[in-house]
């Protein structure tokens, strides 16, 4: 299994940051590796506590299902096919936030990010993904 380098999670981690820091939002900012484990966090000055276990579990939720957690926040809508998802795995956020982060067509880990309106925690996600 490919994973995630320390130096590309930082990397990945910067680049979010800036991006929150251009959207004037605190965010807290998780890149977990290929396993689902916390490899790289940031939780910038001012960002919520609360937001801490989201962008972590956002992470998380991305990278075991290999999409972002938007996506599956679609499929797990009531009548939909994955309703309740959430409530496996010790927890899962499906709203957006959570990308999978790939390398060479390998997904190699995820991020998660949380603190402001979804749309911003899937802009940054997506700025920090970008990096690599």
């Amino acid at each position: 299994m490919t994973d995630i380098s320390l130096n590309e999670a930082q990397e990945v981690l910067q680049a979010a940051h800036e991006a929150a820091l251009e959207a004037q939002t605190n965010m807290n900012i998780a890149v977990v590796d290929a396993g689902g484990n916390l490899k790289a966090f940031t939780r910038m000055d001012g960002a919520w506590l609360g937001s801490i276990d989201i962008a972590v579990k956002k992470a998380r939720t991305a990278r075991y299902f290999d999409m972002p957690t938007g996506d599956l926040g679609a499929l797990s809508q009531p009548g939909e096919p994955l309703f309740n998802i959430e409530v496996s795995n010790g927890g899962l956020i499906t709203f957006p936030g959570g990308i999978p982060l790939l390398k060479d067509g390998a997904v190699i880990g995820a991020i998660g990010v949380s603190g402001s309106t979804v749309e911003d925690d899937h802009s940054v996600a997506s700025a920090g993904a970008a990096a690599l």
